[in-house]
């Protein structure tokens, strides 16, 4: 928000998020590798060598202007300069609100995503590590880059014309993604080829999520504010979303291995009561991605109002 103006803000941010899908593809590549040839305990040790030496180089990043973009920067309001009367200013704007659930949806679906598919796939599919390591790196990788840019470069220019276009676009991407995840896990045993197909466009309009809506914010929020409305916002993503994301499917994928294993009047829990159980979990996530984009649409209604620039 300090290096760009509005208008080229979800392009920047589609750019700047291009390590997270680049980032899972090569994680899930190279997982799969040494998973399999030397265990997941030295596969830690590989992750983590590029954090230490990031983590020494962030520090020679020159900071910003704040808000050097901006045509117009209006005094704080007499409260704000505060932390909590910061959090109050932010909590009074609805749009923000719509922004904070989605984010937890969307996170509670990402990282759901990320830690079973490929267990799904082993078991679902009886893929090897390697093999599903490489399907997940597609999937959920190397298809988010055409889904950052594309939706970054579609909101910016729809955002020129109606205040509300970076969340019409969010909006619209979640919607689709629910139904192309719904028929990747509708596939038969065996058929990879379709999972991989309606997975990796359901992934590619997740990704649209970043560029769009972490711009949206700064159109809502002061630049004074916008590091506290993002923490408050990765709060809620993390905590309430990645969290829970994981935990949730993973507690439903027992549950539903447990009802199949008593159905079939077995004794001991099998390979294949464990692959029906996370089958059958995992449709939690488009339902989630079809109620982000609810929460998106309801985002797009406020936005207009919320404008900080109109406030101010």
């Amino acid at each position: 928000g300090d290096l760009f103006p509005p208008r080229q803000r979800a392009r920047a941010m589609a750019i700047f998020m291009l390590g997270l899908p680049l980032g899972l593809a090569c994680a899930y590549l190279l997982a799969g590798h040494l998973g399999q040839a030397m265990g997941w305990r030295a596969t830690f040790v590989f992750a983590c060598a590029p954090g230490l030496v990031l983590g020494a180089i962030i520090l020679l990043v020159r900071e910003p202007v704040r808000g050097a973009t901006e045509s117009v920067l209006p005094q704080p309001a007499a409260d704000s300069h505060s932390w909590w009367g910061s959090v109050r200013a932010l909590l009074g704007i609805p749009t923000l609100w719509w922004i904070i659930a989605s984010g937890a949806l969307h996170n509670f679906n990402m990282y759901a995503v990320n830690v079973f598919q490929t267990p799904f796939l082993q078991r679902f599919h009886e893929m090897s590590l390697r093999e599903a390591n490489t399907v997940s790196a597609v999937a959920l990788g190397a298809v988010g880059v055409v889904g950052l840019l594309a939706g970054g470069w579609l909101a910016d220019r729809l955002s020129v014309r109606r205040a509300n276009g970076r969340l019409l676009v969010a909006a619209v991407a979640m919607a689709l993604a629910a139904p192309c995840v719904y028929l990747a896990l509708e596939q038969p045993r065996g058929e990879t080829g379709g999972f991989l197909l309606f997975m990796s466009l359901g992934t590619a309009c997740m990704f649209v999520y970043y560029a769009t809506v972490y711009a949206a914010i700064q159109d809502v929020v002061a630049p004074r504010l916008r590091g506290t409305a993002v923490a408050l916002y990765f709060f809620a993503m993390y905590v309430l979303g990645a969290s829970l994301g994981p935990l949730a499917t993973g507690m439903l994928s027992d549950s539903f291995a447990r009802r199949a294993m008593q159905a079939a009047d077995a004794a001991t829990m099998s390979e294949q009561f464990r692959a029906a159980g996370l089958h059958e979990a995992m449709y939690v996530i488009p339902l989630l991605a079809f109620g982000a984009a609810l929460v998106l649409f309801a985002a797009s209604r406020t936005v207009a109002r919320d404008l900080w620039g109109k406030r101010s």
